[in-house]
């Protein structure tokens, strides 16, 4: 899974500010090391993992990645042999409340919007944490939960975080 050619290394172009996160969905066989080649190959052009969410089978595997550079990273997986596809994700930081957690899903729920699945992102600003959310409409999504307000988090604020971390 390594490039042949070094002249197309991908170079990438700043995160974009948009109500969105990119995640990769890439697919691969459940041997032992394969996720290690995977992030083995990330690191080697200096891409920072915010989330990773591992889903296994007895033969395949998917391992849902949130990174701080999605064109760079969609570049690697467009040169390399892994099988991935792309979707966008809420990011929100956790308010500042006994039950976080809560808030955003009542959020959500008064507004009829489904929660598919959630994990951790790797975000740390103004001493809150912040969760990924995949929900069935992500417009309203988002919506609901700025009218709320919550603060959603960008590609841009994954760039900037370093400063905070």
């Amino acid at each position: 899974m390594e490039f042949e050619d070094q002249s197309s290394y991908p170079t990438g172009e700043p995160g974009k500010e948009w109500p969105c996160l990119r995640q990769f969905c890439v697919f691969m066989e459940n041997r032992v090391g394969y996720l290690h080649q995977l992030l083995k190959l990330l690191e080697k052009f200096d891409l920072r993992i915010i989330a990773l969410s591992t889903v296994d089978s007895v033969d395949v595997a998917m391992s849902r990645i949130v990174l701080d550079n999605y064109e760079r990273a969609r570049e690697i997986f467009e040169l390399s042999n892994y099988t991935f596809f792309e979707k966008d994700l809420i990011g929100v930081e956790l308010p500042d409340d006994t039950q976080p957690y809560m808030r955003i899903c009542l959020s959500l729920l008064q507004a009829e919007v489904n929660i598919d699945y959630t994990y951790p992102l790797l975000y740390r600003r103004h001493g809150r944490g912040a969760i990924a959310l995949c929900v069935d409409d992500i417009d309203l999504g988002i919506k609901t939960l700025s009218e709320q307000g919550h603060r959603i988090i960008t590609e841009k604020d994954l760039k900037d975080d370093d400063e905070y971390m």
